[in-house]
């Protein structure tokens, strides 16, 4: 199968995105992007240099100048934020609650997509995953995948995500904020949360990693070959 498939994942949170997402990229030896990192470390960004959430043109700013890189590892990636492992950070409870108001601002989004744009002009192919990349960043991806989950389900693998990093609130807790999260993506003005026209919208609830992986594979060896008699 050719390697130089665009792949687009976008979903809620919680849903299995950046899990699925890296292992697809991993068999098809291709990068992955995880723009949702992009966001969550503009928020800690702006969280340790105590820039107010509602001042759009100052987390514009943060977005335009962040210093971020992606580095794959056998473990998993690594989030590297103005060279220092922001990995762990990133995915704290705190940013988790406070990543959709900034990712409200028209202006932080456009600069961050600005910055995906130019990573897919490098990269041919590549598996990227967030919100609106099928319907925004990525409109002629080879493959479109909606990938969703009930909330009670998505809620418990945050839930036990976070507790593995010391978190000692509810399971209430962590899916009262993903309700939030999911009014706050799917009603924003700027690029909504939403599946593609074009997406294959798979449910999650039932389903294993490995699953979801086969299937999204399958789907690719699918279209590669749709193209290939073309």
């Amino acid at each position: 199968m050719p390697v130089n498939m665009q792949i687009a994942i976008d979903g809620p949170a919680g849903a299995g995105k950046s899990t699925v997402a890296q292992a697809v990229a991993n068999r098809l030896a291709v990068p992955y992007i995880d723009t949702g990192a992009m966001y969550r470390s503009v928020t800690l960004s702006a969280l340790q240099q105590g820039v107010s959430f509602h001042d759009e043109a100052a987390l514009a700013a943060i977005a335009s100048s962040l210093s971020l890189r992606f580095i794959p590892l056998d473990d998993g990636q690594r989030v590297f934020l103005d060279d220092r492992d922001a990995t762990h950070d990133i995915r704290s409870a705190e940013v988790g609650a406070l990543v959709s108001v900034v990712a409200a601002h028209p202006q932080v989004r456009e600069r961050l997509v600005e910055r995906q744009r130019l990573i897919v002009m490098e990269n041919r192919g590549l598996v990227m995953d967030g919100r609106d990349i099928g319907t925004h960043v990525l409109p002629n991806a080879d493959v479109k995948i909606y990938l969703t989950a009930s909330l009670h389900m998505r809620a418990s693998r945050r839930f036990d995500e976070l507790a593995q990093r010391g978190y000692t609130g509810t399971l209430a807790e962590v899916a009262k904020v993903l309700r939030e999260r999911d009014e706050a993506d799917g009603g924003r003005k700027a690029s909504p949360m939403r599946p593609a026209d074009d997406a294959v919208i798979m449910d999650s609830t039932t389903l294993s990693i490995a699953e979801v992986v086969e299937m999204i594979i399958a789907l690719c060896r699918y279209r590669s070959a749709q193209k290939g008699a073309e």
